[in-house]
């Protein structure tokens, strides 16, 4: 059952009136359901009454949205709400997506959204499944189903040779299936296939991040150009790791990245060095790279240039990976059990591995080292409170 979001409530069985201090609406809740009232001539219209007392919306937003989305009854947008519960959809899933997608109100959802979320359920998606992907792309339901979404599927599939990867695709972006295809995946394909990316690395990364290959095509041309200029083969996969990590930001966010790691003492022929090796150093929040250089360099002693040979490890989580391993490793060091460590190998082996590298390893000299981690793991949370 979808709750009604009032301002109104009951006092000690009593019905009662409440008016928004923001507004002039009125709201009297009966057994019946809903009325408005408007206590002035510039009070809010029936639909931005509806939108802040039924899913939520603030009266300022309610106000701006009413201009392009007009009902005189709550006929429509009943018919949605209950459609959507019908469907699985959660009462947090429903405002959600009418905040995000409003027009939605205005349609006829069994002309409208049924014959399209009937082909998404036909071609493997589950109703949970659907309702979280929707909830969290709703543009997908103001698409066609003929002209758009079923020739993205097929495309995809005939890209991907593979339901299951078509399937996998759409669910790490939905919008995959809203996009023009001409305007920016087509676009996009040929200018990587043209610079002489493998089909096998293109088909990798439109499975495991579509969204990077939808969006404008010279930008993208920019992107390689830059990537080019850095010395990566496109023949590598690592190449498209470079394109994914200058898509995921704008230039603006870049400098200010490496401007960070200049901080830090980084030439700039040791930033570039460190992309090469790992482009993904580049996505690291500034916030994350302080904090991590912080610990490292001026807690744990690491020399930065030291860290710059390295980089793959700046993307670990500093809480759970790098602060207890950090502190683990100075005690192996203590006790005379080890001379040093290769960070990345301290730093970006699973914990599986770890744990046979460095506490097994080690067992029969110092028994209650796999206890000194745990002990590690917890002195690491509290050392997030300080760096925090």
């Amino acid at each position: 059952m979808f709750y009604f979001i009032i301002r109104t409530s009951f006092a000690h069985g009593r019905q009662t009136i409440a008016a928004s201090q923001n507004s002039n609406l009125l709201i009297f809740k009966q057994s019946s359901g809903l009325r408005f009232f408007s206590n002035s001539s510039n009070g809010h219209s029936f639909a931005a009454s509806y939108l802040i007392n039924k899913c939520g919306f603030s009266p300022e937003m309610a106000s701006r949205v009413s201009h392009y989305v007009h009902f005189e009854t709550p006929a429509k947008p009943d018919s949605l709400i209950a459609f959507l519960e019908n469907h699985g959809f959660s009462n947090t899933q429903i405002v959600n997506l009418i905040k995000r997608q409003p027009l939605l109100l205005v349609l006829d959802a069994e002309k409208s959204l049924s014959p399209k979320l009937e082909f998404l359920y036909s071609i493997g998606f589950s109703r949970p499944e659907l309702a979280k992907l929707l909830s969290n792309y709703p543009r997908l339901l103001t698409s066609s189903l003929e002209k758009q979404i079923i020739p993205s599927f097929d495309l995809l599939r005939n890209l991907f040779q593979s339901h299951d990867k078509t399937i996998k695709a759409i669910k790490r972006y939905t919008g995959v299936l809203a996009y023009d295809s001409e305007s920016y995946l087509y676009p996009n394909l040929n200018v990587l296939r043209g610079i002489g990316v493998p089909e096998s690395n293109i088909l990798a990364l439109l499975n495991c991040q579509p969204r990077s290959l939808l969006f404008n095509p010279v930008r993208l041309k920019e992107i390689v150009e830059e990537v080019k200029r850095m010395g990566i083969d496109s023949s590598r996969k690592k190449f498209l790791v470079a394109v994914y990590a200058f898509r995921s930001m704008s230039k603006s966010t870049l400098e200010k990245k490496i401007d960070v790691y200049r901080r830090w003492g980084w030439s700039d022929q040791e930033i570039n060095e460190a992309f090469r090796r790992y482009p993904l150093c580049m996505t690291v929040s500034e916030d994350k790279i302080m904090f991590t250089m912080d610990f490292l360099v001026n807690k744990m002693g690491y020399s930065s240039t030291h860290i710059a040979k390295q980089p793959s490890f700046l993307t670990r989580s500093l809480e759970k990976r790098i602060m207890p391993r950090a502190l683990f490793a100075r005690e192996l060091i203590s006790q005379g059990l080890v001379n040093e460590f290769k960070l990345s190998a301290l730093f970006d082996t699973s914990e599986k591995v770890f744990i046979r590298m460095l506490v097994d390893r080690f067992v029969n000299k110092a028994p209650d080292l796999l206890k000194l981690y745990k002990e590690k793991l917890k002195i690491s949370e509290k050392k997030n409170i300080e760096v925090s």
